[in-house]
Order: structure tokens, then sequence, then C-alpha cells
């Protein structure tokens, strides 16, 4: 947030920025050829599936897309940002209470470009943790290439040459590479997990902190609004003198400080209401506000309705 709470004036770090390191640049922001898009880009993105290990072909061509979508995501943070500038600039030619009340909502709109170019270098983190799974996939598929190569010549020496005494030494070469296609197929298994859940967790820790973080600057945008006077004037009728300097200020510093304060811990977002339990059996939950045994009695009611209903369904079906 700007520390002199003004779009016209130079910009500060606050004590939240100056206390909590940023996560690294997204690799998005360097290495540009042209604008937001590099043509080497566009071209890894259109030819990301169709080179590389075949296991790792598809989940190397998603990074790929994220990648775009990281540098889009950048364009429209820096948009934004000018969007700020540029209300700014309208507003000071116009009164007292315009000018001064677009000049603290572009204090806002610049704020969550900000807050969208840090969305981005944490975004990175997400696409950054898909690779270690792309990686592990590109070194699995050796041993797999390697176990059906042997399968194959096998067979092959089975059909052209059943007595020959490769056979034996191929199939003593078929079960170590069995055993080691084991050992990676497990470890791919239990890393695809556990990255793939670390993975989406940045994600959507990112994409929480943004849309709350977002909601809290549109509610103080909203108050700011309220110091503008839009009762109609007559002609030749002055308005009152604007004395909303200090309010204006004071939200500023009040959006500001909600958003210093703000953490996962303290989200007001709560955890989501789920209709469903883990396990098999008792699949969906008691409504609010009614005992399990009212609940219970409901569901026999529904069973001995539909119960009921059948016969006639019976009826119908043998008189067509």
């Amino acid at each position: 947030m700007h520390r002199t709470y003004s779009m016209r004036s130079s910009r500060a770090p606050t004590a939240t920025q100056l206390a909590t390191p940023p996560p690294p640049v997204s690799s998005t922001k360097t290495n540009k050829f042209f604008g937001t898009v590099s043509i080497a880009d566009a071209f890894r993105k259109q030819t990301a599936g169709s080179f590389g290990p075949e296991m790792a072909r598809k989940l190397a061509q998603l990074i790929k897309i994220e990648k775009s979508l990281e540098r889009s995501l950048e364009a429209v943070s820096n948009e934004r940002k000018l969007v700020a500038k540029q209300l700014s600039i309208w507003g000071a030619d116009n009164d007292d209470d315009v000018s001064d009340v677009t000049d603290k909502i572009g204090v806002l709109l610049y704020e969550i470009g900000e807050l969208e170019d840090q969305f981005i270098d944490k975004y990175d983190l997400y696409r950054i943790t898909l690779k270690s799974i792309r990686n592990i996939e590109a070194s699995v598929q050796p041993s797999r290439d390697r176990k059906v190569k042997i399968t194959d010549e096998i067979a092959h020496l089975k059909y052209k040459d059943p007595q020959s005494p490769k056979i034996p030494v191929l199939e003593q070469e078929l079960v170590r590479a069995e055993a080691e296609s084991l050992v990676a197929e497990a470890q791919l298994s239990n890393i695809t997990r556990e990255k793939l859940k670390a993975a989406y967790n940045y994600q959507f820790d990112s994409l929480r902190e943004l849309t709350e973080k977002m909601a809290l600057i549109a509610g103080y945008g909203k108050a700011l609004l309220e110091l503008l006077d839009d009762s109609p004037v007559t002609p030749g009728e002055t308005r009152p003198a604007y004395d909303g300097y200090e309010a204006s200020k004071q939200i500023i510093i009040d959006c500001e400080n909600a958003l210093g304060s703000w953490t996962l811990d303290n989200s007001y977002l709560k955890e989501p209401l789920l209709s469903i339990h883990q396990g098999i059996e008792d699949v969906y939950t008691v409504p609010e506000g009614i005992t399990e045994g009212e609940w219970a009695e409901h569901e026999q009611q529904q069973e001995h309705e539909e119960h009921e209903e059948q016969p006639d369904d019976e009826v119908i079906q043998t008189q067509q």
C-alpha cells in the first residue's frame, strides 16, 4: 500500500512487506523476447507434448500452459496498475471530492495489481512442484522401455530359435528389470501423490489469499464511495465544501492494516461444509437442527413410501 496514501506521491514499502520476505520471482517474468509472450515460449508450448519421454509429455504440456497463464496474469497486473494511475490523473482535474476519492480508489486498485503480481510468484511455486512429478515420470520411462524391450526380444527368440542360449540370459535380465521397475513405479506413485498435494496446496492457498484480500479492498473501496455527495444540484447551486480528506485517508490506513494482519490462520473463509464423509457406509451427514433419531425416522419413512409405490409401478408394467 502507498505509505503516503496517494497515487500522486512516491511509494514506500510497508512494515508487512519489510517483515515478510517475498517468494522467489516467477521464472515467467524473465527471458522475454517481445512483450509478455516470447517466440521461444510460444514454440515450447506448442511442442511440449511432442518431445521427451512419453510418460511425461502430458504433464510437460500442462506445465507449459501454466507458464503461459502466468504471463497473462502478469499482463493483467501491469494493466491494472496503469488503470490505477490513469484514474488518479483524470480525477485530479475534477472537484475536490472526486479528485480525492479517485486518488484513493487508485491506491486500492494499484494495491490489487501488487497483490496479483505477488500471486504470480506464489503460483509459480505450484508450477515448479509439478515439475518434480514430470521429472520422476521421465526417470521411470527408461525402466519401462527396458522391460518391454527385453520381453519383445525373448518372444522373438522363442519364435525364431526356441533353443537359443540367449533366452535364459534374457529371462534373468527381465527378472532384474521387473524388480527395478517395481521400485521405480512405487517411487512414482509416492512422489506423485506427495507433490500433487503440495502443488495444489500452494495454488489454493495463494488463490485464497488473493481473493480474500481483494474482497477486503473492495469493501474499503465502497466505503470511499460513500464520501461522494451524489445528491443532484440545480443550475447555479454549489455543493458544500468537501471535508472528507481525513476520512478517506483513514479508510486507506484501515485497509492497509486489514491486509497486513491477514493470514491463512485468521482467514475470513472457514473450512468448506461437506455433505459427505470419507467412510463408505455413512455417506451423508445429518442436516443441522435435526437429531440423528429424527433423521433415521425420516430415512425409514422415505423407504416405506418407496416400498408402497413399487406395486403400482409393477401393475402398470404388467398392463402394458
